[in-house]
């Protein structure tokens, strides 16, 4: 079974392209399983796209440079994604963003494919809860 925070990552990632609220779900996920360095990648990549989608070259590199680091880190959990692929995408945007200052060009999103038909159901069917904030008063 897959946890609700990770469902919602992806339905963030793929179906809302917010990439900020897949940062939000996935970095509570992330903390829950014990700051695995795989989820941390995937985190990553989402922050990597916001920073791109804000203009800032910069910090999209360096997120996508870590979170390719981390692509081969071992979890115990299941994906249900094709990670081959979505680090094929990755590597190549983060060559033609190494070339922006000479070959820019616009921002656009990526989609994580999600090979397992039952979490992609429940992608397709999400009603996030998104993370409960602390309040701030």
């Amino acid at each position: 079974m897959y946890d609700r925070l990770y469902v919602e990552y992806l339905y963030y990632f793929n179906d809302q392209r917010d990439y900020y609220e897949c940062h939000e779900v996935m970095e509570e996920y992330w903390l829950l399983e014990g700051k695995n360095k795989l989820l941390q990648s995937l985190l990553q990549v989402a922050v990597g796209l916001y920073h791109f989608r804000n203009g800032n070259i910069t910090g999209a590199i360096k997120l996508l440079e870590q979170a390719l680091a981390k692509q081969n880190e071992p979890w115990i959990g299941q994906l249900g994604i094709n990670k081959e692929k979505l680090y094929d995408e990755v590597t190549r945007y983060l060559e033609k963003l190494k070339c922006y200052d000479t070959a820019p060009f616009p921002f656009y999103d990526l989609t994580i494919e999600i090979i397992d038909p039952k979490l992609e159901e429940l992608a397709l069917n999400c009603v996030p809860e998104g993370v409960a904030e602390e309040d701030k008063y």
